[in-house]
């Protein structure tokens, strides 16, 4: 039977399993990933939704309503928080320890056929989540009008956005993801950062192209697409390659590309690998585009992070002039 709604369509996707397979082989990696995507699904039934499908090491969901679909989105990340929270108390392999889940929410017609959901929806879902970081929920626009005055609140917008396979970019919102993790806000892979006071701003420069951008022009999205906030014209880069955000008084960087991110501060000779993860951004360095800096044939952007105070008035947003 052929049904046509309107729909909000969640997937859900477990990022880190392959090491789960090359640490405990593939048929006891098999059983973990299946009984944590089990788990994490057990909120589409508990917030009034419908799952149409598992997908290996994911799921697609429909649910009538957006305060749901959120509150399901919530519900799947704690859910494997306690997974992962387990693992670490009884010794488990990293690999499980080093699991995340990224979720994304579209919002329009849905045909339902044969048990599973067709749409532009479902391709925006689904496309969204190339976008999403580490233990990241992301939304589009009409999926956030349907939640009341108080939920809204919880999004940041990240602007439009270019998604691959349709033809107009998509205005896409990040839930804060502080309100469902155990982790300190300002922890980084670095430690917890020593207290400064918070910077204003940060400098990027890629060849000829400088910029300055104050928090308030944040998320900044550097990428391929003439659509990007920072356009880097690479064939190594992505359309929408990496993502800074302003978290918690800091600058912070995600990567969002096949290729990876790297990022080497000051004149630190260790590189920081960014697959699909996250890192804070202090002092200044160079940030690599589908390769690391050490690559000279690789696209590298300098970052500095600014305390205006410290320097000559500039303006915020538009090309910086060397004097």
């Amino acid at each position: 039977m052929t049904q046509i709604s309107e729909r909000i369509v969640l997937f859900a996707d477990l990022r880190g399993s392959t090491a789960l397979f090359e640490t405990l082989g593939n048929a006891e990696a098999t059983s973990v990933v299946t009984h944590a995507v089990n788990l994490v699904g057990r909120a589409v039934g508990d917030c009034n939704g419908k799952l149409i499908k598992t997908l290996g090491d994911g799921l697609m969901a429909a649910f009538s309503d957006a305060s749901d679909g959120i509150k399901a989105a919530v519900q799947m990340h704690e859910a494997l928080q306690r997974i992962v929270s387990r693992g670490q108390q009884h010794g488990a392999s990293p690999g499980l320890r080093s699991l995340k889940l990224q979720v994304a929410l579209a919002r329009g017609e849905v045909v339902e056929m044969n048990g599973d959901c067709f749409g532009d929806a479902v391709n925006v879902a689904a496309r969204l989540l190339d976008h999403a970081g580490d233990n990241e929920t992301l939304i589009t626009k009409e999926v956030l009008q349907g939640l009341t005055v108080t939920q809204r609140l919880r999004f940041r917008s990240l602007d439009l956005i270019a998604v691959r396979g349709r033809a107009e970019p998509v205005h896409v919102y990040v839930l804060d993801n502080y309100a469902y993790s155990s982790e300190p806000a300002a922890a980084t892979q670095f430690g917890d950062p020593m207290p400064t006071v918070d910077p204003d701003g940060i400098r990027l420069v890629w060849l000829d192209l400088d910029r300055i951008f104050d928090i308030g022009s944040m998320p900044v999205i550097l990428g391929r697409s003439t659509q990007a906030t920072y356009c880097i014209t690479d064939v190594r880069v992505s359309r929408s390659h990496a993502r800074i955000d302003w978290h918690g008084g800091s600058f912070s960087l995600t990567d969002l590309s096949y290729n990876g991110t790297f990022v080497r501060f000051g004149r630190d000779s260790e590189i920081v690998s960014l697959r699909r993860g996250s890192c804070t951004l202090h002092g200044s360095g160079v940030i690599g585009l589908g390769g690391t800096p050490s690559d000279l044939s690789a696209p590298t952007v300098r970052f500095e992070v600014l305390h205006f105070a410290d320097t000559e008035p500039r303006t915020i947003g538009q090309p910086h002039g060397r004097s």
